[in-house]
C-alpha cells in the first residue's frame, strides 16, 4: 500500500521534534495512520518501529483523545513509560502493570497487554475516549503463555479504535495483515526488511576471525568464504591426526577445548568489536562464563568510569537490606561490573539485571553473557553478538537454532546512530558446519503461528459479554482459526489431487469391474492385521515385563539378560511405579543404579534371595565391592541368553486366518500379472490411506475452536458456573480470575478450602497453583511446614484431580499439575524469615532457587493473592490474602519491582 501525502500536518509537526530523519517505512506507516488506517509494521530489531507507536501517541494528544501503549512484559512497560514521560511530561503519561498504578487517568497510559484485556472484559470506564492502541512486540502472540491475550484484545477492541501493531520481521506478515483486515477493517501492512545498521557475519576458529560469506555471494547463491573453508578443513585434519596419535578413532575430537572466554573477549577488544553480548543458552553457563573471566586478568573498563558505575549500582540496589547482600553475591557482581563484565538472565535479582542493562546501554559494561531472554524486547543493543553454540535446550530436547531464532539473537548487533555496522560472531567447534551457519544467517524465515485457544476464564467472559452463539462466531474470527482454515484449503487441494491419482491407478488395475481393487483391499487388510498383532505382542511383552519388575522385592537376585549390565544383580530398592518401574540394583561387576523394562526383553524372574544389611550406602565404593563379592558367592548362575520361542499369535488369530483364506480363494490370486498389479495396488492403498488421513485433519480443523468452546461450556454448566447459557454468581467470580489454574482457584474459593489459614500459610498454599519447578517434578505429594498447609494443599490437589477427570471426559486439555516446590520457601518468607533460609527452602530438593527466580515467583504469588483478595466472597479469606501480600512484599521482593 502506497501513501502519497508524505508531508501532512501532524506528521510534519511530529517529525520536526525528532533528532533524526524518518526512514521511508516509518513515513509510510505514519502517513497511513494519519489518514485513518490501522497499521501493522514489521521491521527488524532496532529499525525504529516504536516511532510509529509514538506518532499514535502524538495524534491522540493532538486530538485531545486517549492512547494506550501496550507491551507483553512489565520491564518493557516500565521502559516505555520512562521514554514517554521524558517526552510528554509526568502529568500526561500513566503506567498500569500488575505491580504498579501511576496516573491511570492520564491521556496516555502504558500497560501490559493483560491489563487492557481485563479492562475490555470488565467494560472499564477507562476505555471511553480511547482513540489509539499501540501493541508493541505483537509477534508475542505466538507465545504459548501470553499469546492468547493479544488476540483477545484485537478481537474485543471497539472498531473505531485505531490499532498500531509493531512486530519483528515475520515471513507471513501479509497473512497476519489479511486477518487484521478481516477483523479490524482497513489495515495498512508496512514491511521493511532492511536493517538500519548492516550486519557482518563472522566465524571465529581458535584465535582467527574469518568472514562467513564469500565476497561473490548473492541472494541467489550463498557462498562460504574460501579461506574459512580451507582453514577449518586443515584444522579438522590436524585434529584427526592428533586423535589417531593418541590411539583414538579419528572423527571430531571429544576433548576439544574452545578458546577461553577471556581470550575471546580480548580478541574482540583488539578488533574493536566491543561492546559485545555473548549468548549462552543456560543461566549456569552465563554465571560460569563470568566467573571464568573474573579468574583471569581481563579488564575492560576504565578507571575513570568507576564513580559512574557505582552511582548506577547504588541507584538500583541502595534499598536492598544490607544483611542480604552476601546471599545475593553482591560483592562478586559489583567487582565484575567494575571490570566491565556482567551476566544477564532471569535467575538474577531484577535490581541487578536492571543495573546491568543501564550500565551496558551507557557503555560502562562492555561484555555481557546472556541467555536468549535478553533478545526479547529489552533495549540492549551491542556492536557485536557472539554465539558460542548453535544448539539450545527447548524444554524437551537439545535442538538446533532455527533461522528465526538466529536472526532474533544477532539482531541485537549494531547500535543505530553509534555503529556503522554490526557484527555476528559464531565460535567454531568440531560439530559446526560452516555451510549450515551460512544457511542460518541467510534465511529470514520467521512465520507467526497463533497460540490462541479458549480457556475457562476466556469462555466465561465471552458468554457473559455476548452469549454462546456470538462467542462461537468471535472464536471463528480468531487468527488461530484463520490460519487453520487456510491450512484446510491446502488439505482440500491435496485431497482433490490425490483423488485424481487414485482414479488413474484404479484404471490401471482394470477399474472397479475387474475385481482387483477388492483383492488389493484384502492384501492391505491382512498387512494391517499383522501389524496390529505385532504391536499387541510388543505391548503384552512389555506389560509382562512391567508386572515382573513391580513384583520384585528387596534382596531378590535376578539375571539381567542383555546389554552392558548383563549378569547377576540384587534388588536394593524395589519400585512399584505403574507403567515404568525402575528398581535400584547392584550388579556383580559393582555397578549400582536403576534398571528398567528396557533391560528385560523377557520378564525378570527371581533366581533366589540374598540377605542384605538393613542400611546400604550404595554410593560408597567399599559397600558396592563387598555386596558384589557376596552376590558372586551366592552360587546363583545367570542363565545364558535364551531365544524365546515367538508365540504364534498370527497363526492363532481367527480374523487373520479368514482374511488369508479369502485372499487365496479370490479369482485375482491366480492371475499371471498378480505381482505387477499388486505393486500398483500398494501405491493405491498408500495413497488412499494418506487421503483418508487428510480428510480426518480437515474434519478436526474446521470449527475446531468453537468445538473446544462447546466442551468447556458443557463442563462449566455441569459445575454450576453457567446455567442455561447464563453466567452464575460463581461464574462471575471465575471471570475475574486470570491465572493458568483459574477454575481450580474458583472452585477452592467456592468450597472455602482456604478458610482458617494464616497469611503465611495462604501464601504457601496459593504458590502450588502458580509455581513451576525448572525440573519436571510437579506435585510431589501432600507436604508443607504446618498441618493447616498440608490439609489445604491436599484439598486443593483433590479439586485439581476431580477437574482432570472431568477434562478427560470432555476431551479438553488438562489443567497443569500443582507444584509444591515453593510452599515452604514462600511460607518462611511471608512469616518474616531471612532470605538465605527462604531460598534454601525453595525449589527442587538439593537445587534451591536463585534470588531472581525467588523474587519472580513471590511476585506471581502476590498477583494471585491480589486476585483472591478482590474476588473472594468470604471476608476472612479476602482479608488474609491482603495481609499475605503485605507480608511477602518486603526486602528484595519490594526493591526495583518490574
Amino acid at each position: 500500500m502506497t501513501y502519497h501525502r508524505s508531508h501532512s500536518g501532524e506528521l510534519t509537526t511530529f517529525s520536526a521534534q525528532l533528532k533524526f530523519r524518518l526512514d521511508p517505512f516509518q513515513r509510510t506507516a505514519c502517513t497511513a495512520l494519519e489518514e485513518g488506517h490501522s497499521v501493522l509494521v514489521c521491521a527488524p530489531t532496532g529499525a525504529g518501529k516504536t516511532v510509529v507507536g509514538e506518532f499514535a501517541v502524538h495524534l491522540a494528544l493532538a486530538a485531545s483523545g486517549k492512547c494506550f501503549y501496550t507491551t507483553p512484559i512489565k520491564a518493557l512497560s516500565n521502559q516505555k513509560f520512562a521514554d514517554l514521560t521524558e517526552r510528554y511530561g509526568r502529568e500526561r503519561v500513566g503506567l498500569l502493570t500488575g505491580d504498579q498504578s501511576i496516573n491511570p487517568d492520564a491521556p496516555v497510559v502504558v500497560m501490559t497487554t493483560e491489563v487492557l484485556r481485563n479492562m475490555l472484559y470488565a467494560s472499564s470506564d477507562a476505555l471511553r475516549g480511547l482513540s489509539y492502541v499501540v501493541m508493541d512486540e505483537v509477534h508475542y502472540l505466538a507465545d504459548r503463555f501470553r499469546g492468547a491475550v493479544w488476540e483477545e484484545v484485537i478481537l474485543h477492541l471497539p472498531l473505531d479504535v485505531r490499532l498500531v501493531s509493531l512486530s519483528a520481521t515475520v515471513s507471513n506478515a501479509e497473512e497476519f495483515g489479511a486477518w487484521m483486515e478481516t477483523v479490524r477493517g482497513d489495515t495498512a501492512v508496512v514491511v521493511d526488511e532492511t536493517r538500519p545498521v548492516p550486519l557482518w557475519q563472522h566465524v571465529m576458529v581458535g584465535r582467527r576471525m574469518f568472514d562467513l560469506f564469500d565476497a561473490k555471494s548473492s541472494e541467489q547463491k550463498v557462498l562460504v568464504d574460501e579461506d574459512l573453508v580451507r582453514f577449518v578443513r586443515h584444522r579438522e585434519q590436524q585434529d584427526r591426526m592428533n586423535s589417531w596419535g593418541r590411539g583414538g578413532r579419528g572423527g571430531p575430537r571429544r576433548d576439544f577445548r574452545p578458546l577461553p572466554r577471556p581470550e575471546v573477549l580480548a580478541k574482540l577488544d583488539e578488533e574493536g568489536l566491543l561492546p559485545a553480548i555473548t549468548f549462552i543458552f543456560s543461566r549456569a553457563g552465563c554465571d560460569g562464563a563470568l566467573a571464568q573471566c573474573l579468574r583471569s586478568r581481563l579488564e575492560l573498563s576504565r578507571e575513570e568510569d568507576t564513580a559512574a558505575i557505582d552511582a548506577i549500582i547504588e541507584r538500583h540496589t541502595g534499598d536492598l537490606p544490607r544483611a542480604d547482600l552476601e546471599v545475593l553475591g553482591y560483592w562478586e557482581w559489583r567487582e565484575a561490573l567494575h571490570r566491565g563484565l556482567a551476566a544477564h538472565h532471569a535467575g538474577m535479582l531484577p535490581a541487578f539485571r536492571h543495573a546491568v542493562e543501564e550500565l551496558f546501554v551507557n557503555g560502562l559494561v562492555r561484555a555481557v553473557f546472556a541467555t536468549e531472554t535478553l533478545a526479547l524486547g529489552i533495549n540492549m543493543p551491542a556492536r557485536t553478538v557472539v554465539l558460542e553454540r548453535l544448539v539450545k535446550f527447548n524444554g524437551e530436547t537439545h535442538a538446533e537454532l532455527t533461522p528465526g531464532e538466529y536472526t532474533q539473537l544477532t539482531g541485537r548487533a549494531g547500535r543505530r546512530g553509534i555503529d556503522v555496522e554490526g557484527h555476528a560472531v559464531v565460535l567454531w567447534q568440531p560439530e559446526v558446519d560452516t555451510s549450515a551457519v551460512a544457511g542460518l544467517a541467510s534465511t529470514r524465515t520467521y512465520p507467526l503461528r497463533s497460540s490462541f485457544r479458549p480457556g475457562y476464564n476466556m469462555s466465561i467472559n465471552l458468554i457473559d459479554r455476548m452469549g454462546a452463539d456470538e462467542s462461537r462466531a468471535l472464536l471463528e474470527r480468531s487468527f488461530a482459526q484463520f490460519q487453520a482454515d487456510r491450512s484446510v484449503v491446502g488439505l482440500v487441494r491435496g485431497i482433490e489431487r490425490n483423488e485424481g491419482q487414485l482414479r488413474g491407478l484404479a484404471d490401471q488395475l482394470g477399474g472397479s469391474e475387474s475385481g482387483f481393487l477388492e483383492y488389493i483391499s484384502l492384501r492391505d487388510r491382512i498387512k494391517q492385521r499383522e501389524r496390529q498383532l505385532e504391536q499387541q505382542r510388543r505391548t503384552d511383552r512389555r506389560g509382562a515385563a512391567v508386572e515382573a519388575l513391580v513384583a520384585l522385592r528387596r534382596g531378590d537376585v535376578v539375571a539381567i539378560p542383555t546389554g552392558r549390565r548383563a549378569g547377576l544383580a540384587v534388588i536394593l530398592e524395589p519400585d512399584a511405579t505403574p507403567g515404568d518401574p525402575r528398581p535400584l540394583v547392584l550388579t556383580e561387576d559393582k555397578w549400582a543404579g536403576r534398571i528398567s523394562v528396557a533391560d528385560f526383553p523377557t520378564p525378570a524372574q527371581p533366581l533366589g534371595r540374598m540377605r542384605l544389611p538393613r542400611r546400604i550406602d550404595h554410593r560408597t565404593a567399599r559397600t558396592r565391592s563387598d555386596l558384589a563379592s557376596a552376590l558372586r558367592n551366592t552360587g546363583f548362575m545367570a542363565p545364558g541368553t535364551q531365544r524365546r520361542g515367538r508365540r504364534a499369535e498370527a497363526a492363532d488369530d481367527r480374523e487373520l486366518a479368514t482374511l488369508r483364506r479369502s485372499l487365496r480363494a479370490h479369482p485375482a490370486h491366480h492371475r499371471a500379472d498378480r505381482e505387477q498389479l499388486s505393486r500398483i495396488g500398494e501405491r493405491y492403498n498408500r495413497l488412499r490411506r494418506e487421503t483418508e488421513t487428510m480428510r480426518q485433519k480437515v474434519a478436526a480443523t474446521t470449527n475446531s475452536l468453537a468445538r473446544t468452546f462447546d466442551r468447556i461450556l458443557a463442563l462449566l454448566d455441569e459445575r454450576g458456573f453457567v446455567h442455561e447459557g447464563e453466567v452464575t454468581a460463581d461464574g462471575r467470580r471465575l471471570a475475574r480470575i486470570y491465572a493458568e489454574s483459574d477454575l481450580v482457584i474458583a472452585e477452592c474459593l467456592r468450597r472455602g478450602i482456604w478458610r482458617g489459614l494464616g497469611p503465611a500459610e495462604l501464601a504457601g498454599v496459593a504458590s502450588i497453583l502458580v509455581f513451576e519447578s525448572r525440573q519436571e517434578s510437579g506435585f510431589l505429594g501432600v507436604s508443607g511446614p504446618t498441618a493447616p498447609i498440608r490439609r489445604a494443599v491436599g484439598a486443593t490437589v483433590e479439586v485439581w484431580d476431580e477437574l482432570r477427570a472431568d477434562e478427560a471426559r470432555h476431551k479438553l486439555p488438562p489443567t497443569r499439575e500443582p507444584d509444591v516446590g515453593f510452599v515452604t520457601g514462600v511460607y518462611k518468607w511471608a512469616r518474616g524469615d531471612g532470605l538465605a533460609d527462604s531460598l534454601l527452602a525453595s525449589g527442587d530438593r538439593g537445587n534451591p532457587l536463585s534470588a531472581g527466580d525467588f523474587v519472580r515467583w513471590c511476585r506471581q504469588v502476590i498477583d494471585l493473592l491480589d486476585q483472591i483478595h478482590s474476588t473472594a466472597d468470604d471476608p476472612e479469606i479476602a482479608s488474609t490474602a491482603a495481609k499475605s501480600v503485605r507480608a511477602i512484599r518486603r526486602g528484595v521482593v519490594a526493591v526495583d519491582a518490574a
